[in-house]
This record gives C-alpha cells, sequence and structure tokens, in this order.
C-alpha cells in the first residue's frame, strides 16, 4: 500500500516517521513543496533569527526509514475518484493521502520589496539580513508571531515599532482585560506599540538618492513611520486553495473538515496540521489549532487512521511563545462567557489566568509559572471540577483547588 504524505512540515513528517513506527512496510511518500530538506518551524522565529543556528532540519535519516522524498515539488491538484495527486513534476498515484499542507502567511496588499513575511527557512534567513543593530524595523501585528520578532529585532539592537489595529496586543487570542496587562512588555523592552491603527499603504525609498532611504509606513491615524524593513505578522490561513476541484469538504475558514479521526470527506484521504480544522467533544466546537504540539499529537492519530485504526483526536490544545524575556504558554480553549480567574498580578513577573465553564477548567495562560501550567494541563484533560476560591489563590497549587 502506498501512502503519500502532501507537506513537509511537522504534521507531514511526524506522520511519516509514525507510519513506519506502525509497522508500515509499504511505499511511503514525502512531497515537500520547499527544495530545502524538512525542518521545524518555532526555531525560525528564535535561533534562526538570533544567527544562533544556520538552520532547523529534522534529524531524521528519512532513506534508512524508508521515506522517500519529493522536495521541491508543490501538490498542484487532486482526483479524488482515480486517487491521483497532481503536482508540478507529474501524477503520483496513491492509495491513502495525508494532506499535511499547513497554512500561508497573510500578506499585506501592495507589499513592497523592504516587506518580510516570516513563515519559512527563506523567510528567516532574507529577514535575518535586515536585522542589524540600529536599522529601523516595524512589525505588522501584535499576535504571537509579532511579539517574538519585536523580541528578537530588540535583542539585536534595533529600533522596533509595532503596530496593530486591536486595541490590545494578541487581541485575537485573549480577552482585552488580560491582553492589556501585556502592553507594558513592550515598552521595558524599548519597542513603541501603537494599537488601534492599521497599515495604509507602504512607499519605498527612491533608491537612486544618496544612501538608503528606507520605506515610509503610512498608517491609517495619519502617521509615517520610517523603516528599513517592516515585518508582517497578521495570521494564516489554511494552504488548501490547490484542493478546488477535487471535493474535499472546506470548513467556512478554508481548512479542510476533517472528522474526529481526521479523516476527509474523501474515502482514503486524511487531514492533519495547521490545514485541518476537526470536531472536538471535549470543547464542543469544531477547532484550528495553528501550533506545534497540535501537529505532533495529530499526525500519530492520522497515522494510525491510515493503516486502519479507529481514534479519535480530541486533544487539550498546547502552545507556547517566548517574548521579552518570558515564557507564555497557553493551554485548553475558551470563549466569551467562560469565567476568568486570575492567579497573581499581572504586574508581576509571574502570573496565570484560569478560565472556567460550569466550574470546569477548559483553559490555561501562564506567564513563567510552569507549575501552574503542568498542573493545570492534567486537570484539563481530566475536567476536574475546581473551588474557585482556592483556584485563584497564586499560593495555592493547583491540583489542591480540585472539589473533593
Amino acid at each position: 500500500m502506498r501512502i503519500v504524505v502532501v507537506g513537509a512540515g511537522m504534521a507531514g513528517v511526524q506522520t511519516a516517521v509514525a507510519l513506519r513506527e506502525r509497522g508500515h512496510d509499504g511505499e511511503v511518500l514525502l512531497l515537500g513543496a520547499e527544495p530545502h530538506q524538512p525542518y521545524d518551524r518555532p526555531p525560525l522565529s528564535k535561533d534562526v533569527l538570533l544567527g544562533k543556528a544556520e538552520h532547523s532540519r529534522f534529524d531524521i535519516d528519512f532513506a534508512d526509514r524508508g521515506i522517500e522524498l519529493l522536495l521541491g515539488r508543490p501538490a498542484t491538484g487532486l482526483d479524488t475518484e482515480r486517487r491521483v495527486l497532481d503536482t508540478d513534476g507529474g501524477e503520483l498515484a496513491y492509495d491513502r493521502l495525508v494532506l499535511a499542507t499547513g497554512a500561508r502567511p497573510v500578506a499585506l496588499p501592495g507589499q513592497s520589496a523592504r516587506t518580510h513575511l516570516l513563515r519559512t527557512h527563506d523567510d528567516a534567513v532574507a529577514l535575518r539580513g535586515a536585522l542589524r543593530p540600529g536599522a529601523r524595523i516595524v512589525v505588522v501585528g501584535a499576535g504571537w508571531i509579532g511579539a517574538e520578532a519585536a523580541t528578537v529585532a530588540r535583542q539585536l539592537g534595533c529600533e522596533v515599532t509595532v503596530v496593530e489595529a486591536a486595541p490590545v496586543p494578541l487581541a485575537g487570542a485573549l480577552p482585552a482585560e488580560v491582553a492589556e496587562g501585556m502592553r507594558r512588555w513592550y515598552a521595558e523592552a524599548g519597542v513603541e506599540l501603537r494599537t488601534g491603527t492599521a497599515v495604509g499603504g507602504i512607499v519605498d525609498g527612491d533608491v537612486r538618492l544618496e544612501g538608503d532611504p528606507g520605506a515610509t509606513v503610512l498608517l491609517t491615524d495619519g502617521t509615517e513611520l520610517g523603516a528599513d524593513a517592516v515585518v508582517v505578522g497578521i495570521g494564516a490561513r489554511p494552504d488548501t486553495g490547490w484542493l478546488d476541484g477535487s471535493g474535499i469538504v472546506l470548513d467556512d475558514r478554508g481548512a479542510v473538515a476533517a472528522d474526529d479521526r481526521l479523516r476527509t470527506s474523501a474515502d482514503g484521504v486524511l487531514a492533519v496540521g495547521d490545514c485541518a480544522s476537526f470536531p472536538s467533544a471535549r470543547y464542543r466546537t469544531r477547532l484550528m489549532v495553528h501550533h506545534w504540539d497540535n501537529a505532533v499529537q495529530g499526525a500519530r492519530v492520522a497515522a494510525a487512521n491510515a493503516l486502519g485504526a479507529e481514534q479519535r483526536y480530541d486533544p487539550v490544545p498546547y502552545f507556547w511563545s517566548e517574548q521579552f524575556g518570558r515564557m507564555v504558554q497557553y493551554a485548553g480553549h475558551h470563549r466569551p462567557g467562560d469565567e476568568l480567574l486570575r492567579r497573581g498580578d499581572p504586574e508581576a513577573a509571574d502570573w496565570s489566568a484560569l478560565w472556567l465553564r460550569d466550574g470546569v477548567p477548559v483553559a490555561l495562560l501562564a506567564v513563567d509559572r510552569p507549575r501552574d501550567l503542568a498542573q493545570g494541563r492534567r486537570l484539563l484533560e481530566r475536567g476536574a471540577p475546581l473551588d474557585p476560591a482556592l483556584a485563584a489563590d497564586p499560593a495555592v497549587q493547583l491540583k489542591a483547588a480540585v472539589r473533593g
């Protein structure tokens, strides 16, 4: 049985490896759109940008595992009736197919030559060359990627301004009453944060002038910012456009609408990672999770089910971000109306926030509180009801707040 995995990021690589670990002795083909050896993405916004590492390639001997790499070969279409994958290098027949094409970053309309995205190895290398001491860097978006890019730029001695259309940083991930406390992190790091305004356009300087005039970033509030480089971190969308006409059902966000076994609407085709969404019985909603842990966990389930298992996928989502000298970790999934409990003073060096639904924890945010995160993840998995008064006391361990 030939199994083709489309996408050579974390989800695709881990799926291919898991197929072998589960004893599959048929063909495993791993298709990557980029020419580079498969690599991990989180280090791109950290060690690769800082120059501490030249690459973040996976330390995996694919040939030894019997995994055939087809690199620099993007998928272009899919015929699910014939079980044929179209690529720019010709057709590939499959018995089972796993979609793991990830997500594409959202770009600004009319981006200039000085604009950088941060999704691929080549993106990181190009941006690293622009992060020189004294360089004027404008970061568009105060989400997770924007904060990490601003952190690295300041570490490298750049002058950094972050522009965010929402009134607070991390507006898409956290409620305003939590995110507002993070505003001071920018000021403490020497980063200017401009919220409530968006980028209206970017005008490149005249390269014929003596020296490098840079670019001018035009904000919707009338402000003009000089910039030697512009970093755009305003989100990502599932990379599924190539599936047009295939009959694979997508959800309203453009993600492959997988079921709770990560199977798609087409027989023999599964989907995992950033390109897919799945129904969560735990949270009673369809989740789309663009984070490393989801790619790793989902790959194991996708591999098992591609080989005939019937494993359900219903994780507690988890991710982390290193920004402005802090380790920020989030587990679970909260929604408006959930009860918010604060554990500690957000002005302090470390604190946590906990969300309860009918007394049961559904999400946890931990800032430099690894014990809260570790205990909180276990409680989220169990769905253990908590005593709110005890859970809100930062001196009480979370596991001690469980109702008897």
